[in-house]
């Protein structure tokens, strides 16, 4: 069974072109989409509209760093501080190009910090070869994803 991409962004424009890259690199990886970090949060701790979810961590989380309600830093923070979440892979996908969130990213435990570019074929060739890594080459940790028979 495929596990989801966790695609947090509040952007509608960059929404849609990271689903378009996704889709363009015909990954088969349902992606769930949070347009913050409380709904990114409530997904991955299985609450609030997420409460009846399908258990297991998601392949990969692409966080937006500048989120409404809750930003990236804090979301990875909770992410690295909750034993069930913790090796999760997570990348800081954003436009931010300041040395302090780099940094930032990295000290609360980041796997990868990307920035998008601006040019459209790169950023859908960018956004292509993360999902294929991440998606298919990657090698997730033991028991990420544990399918629950529906009763």
């Amino acid at each position: 069974m495929l596990k989801p991409i966790l695609l947090v962004e509040d952007n509608p424009h960059d929404l849609e072109l990271t689903l378009i890259a996704l889709e363009k690199s015909q990954l088969a990886n349902e992606v769930i989409i949070a347009r913050d970090g409380a709904e990114a949060l409530d997904y991955l701790m299985c609450r609030g509209a997420h409460a009846a979810r399908q258990v297991g961590n998601p392949t990969v989380v692409l966080l937006d760093l500048k989120l409404p309600k809750i930003d990236g830093l804090e979301v990875l923070k909770e992410i690295r501080s909750t034993p069930a979440l913790k090796s999760t892979p997570v990348v800081m996908l954003t436009s931010s190009k300041e040395e302090q969130d780099l940094l930032r990213s990295y000290e609360l435990g980041v796997n990868a910090y990307v920035v998008k570019p601006v040019d459209f074929k790169e950023f859908v060739r960018a956004i292509a070869d993360l999902g294929i890594f991440w998606a298919v080459l990657n090698e997730p940790p033991p028991g990420s994803y544990r399918y629950v028979k529906p009763h």
